[in-house]
């Protein structure tokens, strides 16, 4: 007697998948490393691993529409003259003029105006539409210098001196020649359609010592009026945010790889760096074990979407978030009505991530003149603003359950975590339990 054996079907390897076997075809083919935008894909423990644990009988709530519930925040208030007071704790992370178009700069400058928060300049200098329509204007210092100049920083509402970003700490950034244009040529000081790529560390200090002295100079270069930010990746976060300190800081931005960037290596984004959630509790303690929390602000960026995010960053101890990515989304990017012509391109809108090419068909990351037509400053500034409402009163919907009367009164005791890594992450317990791993040297 025989038997048939149905076959069985096709299982494909979760090491060697399809997105990994089209790289090493890429590669083999191409012979360099694959460059894009956007940020880390992979799934990594993040904000959505934790809830928090809402009033009932043991917390008292408070009423949601009676009762206020604060939202205000003073950053660099240690040794500015002239600290920055923002109505929301949500700030517009750094993205540069040449990266994005000078129609989607002056939208953020637009939005964050309406919204009473700041925004940043980013790599390449400060545009006049960006100045002319921000309140409040963070200038970023990088390692590249480009468009950096006394005027620019004077007339800056603080300086961030940028020393590692999420998406690629220890990496400098690149800005493909199809995206110089003669205006970013000219502010940039580089020839017209020539690739770029910014240097990954500061050409004039190697050192906390030389930050220190760095730090120095920038305030006295606009008379001790500016709070001094120092940004840094997601990498060892304890360590860079004492550093920091030292070196006489009054703000410290810290990115995590969930970041965004306008191009890099992929093999940056997804490997090198640590998740957003990771980064925040040794930052907090760097603060604490120098007495210095709530006196040094924190900032915490990379993957901030929505109100949940920002209370739960919060609640873990940052002063404010910064946004980037739903920053750009909110304006209009990979919106799904240009999905025809992000297909054309080999892409999606979901997943575009070719913001380096200069064909965005949103016209927000490209030079294009044409493509930029598409951006008006006034609406997507508009849309910008209530993206931000919505996240803030998310999380002063939060907040009230909590029982809290300001966002910066929600703190640790109000979270649990769905995931041991979460947990430990965190610092928070374990849901169901009154485990945090890693406490008490378990």
């Amino acid at each position: 007697m025989s038997y048939h054996n149905p076959p069985t079907t096709p299982r494909k390897s979760a090491t060697f998948d399809d997105y990994t076997l089209s790289e090493i075809r890429r590669a083999a083919a191409t012979g360099i490393y694959d460059i894009r935008g956007a940020g880390s894909k992979r799934k990594v423990p993040h904000f959505d691993d934790l809830l928090f644990l809402g009033a009932s009988i043991s917390r008292y709530p408070l009423e949601g529409y009676r009762e206020r519930c604060g939202t205000n925040v003073v950053l660099g208030s240690r040794h500015a003259r002239k600290p920055i007071e923002l109505k929301i704790p949500i700030t517009i992370a750094g993205m540069s003029f040449g990266s994005l178009s000078g129609p989607a700069k002056e939208a953020l400058g637009r939005g964050a105006t309406l919204s009473g928060t700041s925004t940043t300049t980013g790599d390449g200098g400060m545009t006049e539409e960006e100045r002319g329509h921000s309140k409040t204007l963070v200038y970023q210092y990088l390692p590249s210098r480009y468009g950096m100049n006394p005027r620019d920083l004077r007339r800056a509402d603080a300086i961030e001196v940028v020393v590692g970003q999420g998406a690629k700490p220890g990496g400098g950034g690149m800005l493909l020649g199809q995206k110089i244009s003669d205006r970013v040529a000219e502010m940039r000081t580089l020839p017209k359609g020539i690739d770029q790529r910014s240097a990954c560390r500061h050409p004039d200090w190697t050192g906390p010592d030389d930050l220190e002295i760095k730090i120095l100079e920038l305030r006295e270069i606009t008379d001790w009026e500016k709070p001094i930010y120092v940004k840094v990746g997601g990498a060892r976060p304890y360590y860079d945010t004492a550093l920091a300190v030292k070196a006489g800081a009054d703000v410290v931005v810290l990115d995590g790889m969930q970041g965004g960037t306008a191009a890099t290596q992929e093999v940056f984004i997804e490997h090198v760096g640590q998740p957003t959630l990771a980064c925040i509790r040794p930052a907090v303690k760097a603060l604490q074990d120098l007495g210095m929390h709530r006196k040094v602000q924190l900032i915490v960026s990379g993957g901030i979407r929505n109100g949940a995010d920002v209370a739960k960053a919060l609640a873990l101890g940052v002063d404010a978030v910064s946004i980037g990515t739903a920053a750009l989304v909110a304006l209009g990017d990979n919106d799904p009505r240009w999905e025809e012509e992000y297909q054309k391109l080999g892409a999606t809108a979901g997943a575009y991530d070719d913001w380096h090419e200069g064909k965005d068909p949103a016209g927000i990351t490209t030079q294009d003149p044409e493509l930029m037509k598409r951006v008006d400053p006034v609406a997507a500034g508009r849309r910008l603003a209530n993206y931000l409402k919505v996240m803030t009163l998310e999380a002063q919907t939060i907040a009230r359950a909590c029982g809290k009367n300001s966002l910066h009164n929600l703190e640790p005791e109000d979270l649990v975590a769905l995931t041991i890594e979460a947990a430990a992450m965190a610092g928070v317990p374990l849901a169901g339990t009154n485990w945090t791993p890693g406490k008490n040297g378990f």
